[in-house]
Parts: C-alpha cells; sequence; structure tokens
C-alpha cells in the first residue's frame, strides 16, 4: 500500500520512494532537496493540519499538504 508524506505522524522518520505530480511542482519539490532515497524527519504539523514542518539534509522546510501528499514514502 502507499504511504504518503502526509500520512506520517510527528516525530517519525521516513525515505522518499517515489515523487508523483507533474512539471514545475515535481520540479520545485526536488529543488527543495526532496530526492528518491532522501530521509524526511517530521517535525511538527500546524493546527489544522497544513503546513507540515520536516527537516529535510540538515535543514527545515515546510510543506502544504498538497505536496506533502505528492511525495511517496517508505
Amino acid at each position: 500500500m502507499m504511504k504518503t508524506l502526509r500520512e506520517i505522524p510527528c516525530g517519525k522518520t521516513a525515505k522518499v520512494a517515489k515523487l508523483h505530480g507533474e512539471g514545475a511542482v515535481k520540479r520545485r519539490i526536488m529543488d527543495m532537496g526532496i530526492t528518491k532515497g532522501v530521509e524526511v524527519f517530521v517535525r511538527k504539523t500546524a493546527p489544522l493540519g497544513d503546513p507540515v514542518e520536516v527537516t529535510v539534509r540538515g535543514y527545515e522546510l515546510s510543506l502544504r499538504k498538497a505536496d506533502a501528499a505528492m511525495i511517496e514514502v517508505l
């Protein structure tokens, strides 16, 4: 079953398996350092669930739920 970064609870680490999405959106996610095989630590989620704050490659990043849903993880 496919699991996305959006479903990972706070305090957990996940490894990126695949990026979904098209063109500019996918390119933007990759430019932020989220590529296949990288580990992403979910730091916290805003009270209403948007955005999700993660640590990737040593820096902090906020992702919209829609973007986090495009990142398939293991």
